[in-house]
């Protein structure tokens, strides 16, 4: 059987999405980026959206694997600083769910992979910072699947493994992590030395800066596949 991977999205207000009728607009609509449902089914796996106000405990025993998408900025106070910027606010019901996932998800053992903003909530939630803006990384003017910089791997590492030494990537955040959470190794760094990966040092979490599900090159890129393969793992 395919393994069950949890994907968490945003939720918005009717009137927050174009071609929805007036009547409509005070409801609440939950949505996530296709492309990461597309990357999980491409690499064997079956996604299923999580609702951002679910109870964790009622679904982490039924996963097998969970993805931490892209999105708006983590609330500052998640990491004891105030807010230097306004430009993606916080959305506090997600930074709720997505903590408490990854306690239950580390509790479990359950494979993790982080994309983008993803990264920044395994960072926060292991005790980690953020840098609140770094406007040279927020490529907002390519599109979304332009490789914009170069990134090197660490030897011996899970990114390492899968990719290389060293591959070109995408760019679409404009906040980047500040101090490493304890417990976590920085396995690829940008051109600039910002941290462009994170994996734990003994559980199956790994962590992207980029967006590996919106690269040109989605069906060949390892790290879902990893994912996967990491799922079915728990069974044996």
């Amino acid at each position: 059987m395919k393994p069950l991977i949890g994907l968490v999205g945003r939720r918005k207000k009717g009137h927050q999405i174009a071609g929805t009728s007036e009547n409509l607009h005070g409801i609440d609509i939950d949505i996530y980026m296709s492309d990461y449902g597309r990357a999980v089914r491409e690499a064997g796996g079956l996604p299923i959206l999580l609702p951002v106000d679910i109870d964790p405990s009622e679904y982490i025993d039924r996963l097998e694997g969970l993805v931490l998408t892209g999105g708006t900025d983590v609330g500052p106070e998640r990491y004891g600083r105030v807010a230097e910027t306004d430009l993606f606010p916080p959305e506090a019901e997600r930074d709720d769910l997505e903590l408490a996932l990854m306690g239950h998800a580390i509790d479990g053992s359950l494979p993790v992979l982080g994309i983008c903003r993803g990264l920044q909530i395994v960072n926060v939630h292991g005790g980690g910072t953020l840098h609140q803006d770094v406007p040279p990384h927020a490529r907002y003017d390519v599109p979304p699947h332009a490789a914009v910089h170069p990134v090197e791997f660490t030897e011996g590492s899970v990114l390492g493994g899968l990719y290389g030494m060293r591959r070109e990537v995408n760019s679409l955040h404009h906040q980047a992590v500040d101090d490493v959470a304890p417990g976590y190794i920085v396995s690829a760094r940008g051109d600039d030395g910002g941290v462009e990966g994170l994996e734990h040092e003994s559980l199956p979490i790994v962590a992207v800066q980029w967006h590996p599900e919106m690269m040109t090159e989605r069906a060949t890129d390892p790290i879902f596949g990893w994912l996967v393969e990491a799922a079915i793992s728990l069974r044996a």
